[in-house]
């Protein structure tokens, strides 16, 4: 009775009674908006990651929020989209945080950093811990607005016309790495390329560059690096759990209603959870069939984990006495990360050493 009475003296009665919505739902304005990625439109996957955001908020709109994609170089360079989002050009981008170290190195905390987390725990900070808040806040400064909207999970460590064998190898390596890891390569004595991923394999052919690196099996095979450079290594130490965020221009974000605005959010975090979905499904296969073509994989020699995981610390000590917006950041994703490690020592760990070592 309760119930009843609720809805009568509200005014929903009739409403329900015609088995329609609230009239502010269809009230809600035409939007166009368009997204300028950082990635090439050949791979499904990270790429992929802008176009199933703009369809799901196509659909939860009703096809009033339509969000046109448009592939790195397109409207502008794949690192130029911060500045496009910062200044209005275009109202979001769909880019990995880390390409902009250049402009303050806080900027990696929002994707990976070299002995990171794994791609659960960045998710956990990020949503459960204080990520989200901490790098809204330094994503302010340049009037945008973040949401997570992607995960690659683990990364591989590149392709090599040779492959490592020592620490010694490092020295002189002209090595395409993704944004800040390029920090601690150059420590070891390589020399880091920061090369958009549409452009890396004319760069590996040519012989510009010694090895280089993009994601995994799936979308490697699909960028041809085995063809010019068969040894293939892993882990990369610089990528454990990069995420790939959806950033808005915070004005065109504030002029959305409170609907659009949580749209805008679900969206996102639908595209944050099928991404990684579709790497770990496309992966396996595509890792088998490089193999049976020739390509020799390798791991990183331990003293190269272990200079790389030594400079990386000393890296991460230096940026906290020069840089407030890093110390303010890092302390918390320090303090989160060495949580998360326990805790993964002991129940996945233990879980997955097993499971690996079983004939499935």
């Amino acid at each position: 009775m309760q119930r009843r009475s609720f809805i009568r003296h509200s005014g929903l009665a009739g409403v329900l009674a015609a088995g329609a919505a609230p009239a502010v739902v269809h009230a809600q304005a035409n939007i166009r908006w368009r997204l300028a990625s950082s990635f090439p439109k050949s791979l499904d996957t990270i790429y992929g990651g802008g176009d199933v955001f703009a369809k799901k908020v196509a659909e939860m709109s009703g096809g009033k929020f339509q969000i046109t994609v448009h592939p790195g170089g397109e409207l502008m360079p794949p690192f130029g989209v911060v500045d496009g989002v910062q200044n209005g050009t275009v109202e979001c981008a769909h880019t990995v945080p880390y390409y902009f170290f250049g402009k303050d190195e806080t900027f990696a905390l929002g994707a990976a950093i070299p002995f990171g987390m794994n791609s659960r725990q960045m998710t956990a900070w990020m949503f459960e811990g204080n990520g989200l808040k901490l790098m809204r806040e330094f994503y302010a400064q340049y009037n945008i607005i973040s949401f997570p909207c992607g995960n690659t999970g683990a990364q591989m460590g590149g392709w090599y016309r040779k492959p490592l064998q020592s620490i010694a190898d490092m020295k002189g390596l002209k090595f395409r790495v993704g944004g800040f890891a390029g920090k601690v390569v150059e420590r070891l004595g390589g020399v880091p390329q920061n090369i958009p991923g549409g452009e890396i394999y004319q760069a590996l052919e040519k012989g510009t560059i010694d090895a280089a690196e993009w994601i995994g099996p799936y979308d490697d095979q699909k960028l041809g690096f085995n063809k010019v450079a068969p040894n293939y290594a892993y882990p990369a130490w610089w990528e454990g759990g990069p995420q790939i965020d959806l950033f808005v221009n915070q004005k065109a974000f504030n002029s959305l209603s409170a609907e659009y605005k949580a749209i805008v959010e679900a969206a996102a975090t639908y595209s944050h959870v099928e991404m990684q979905a579709k790497y770990d499904a496309k992966n396996p296969a595509a890792l088998k069939q490089l193999v049976s073509s020739g390509t020799k994989l390798f791991r990183f020699p331990k003293d190269v984990m272990e200079a790389a995981f030594k400079e990386s610390m000393a890296l991460y000590s230096e940026l906290s006495a020069k840089n407030p917006n890093w110390k303010k950041v890092y302390t918390d994703f320090a303090k989160f990360r060495a949580e998360q490690n326990l805790w993964f020592r002991f129940a996945e760990s233990g879980f997955d050493d097993f499971m690996q070592q079983q004939k499935l």
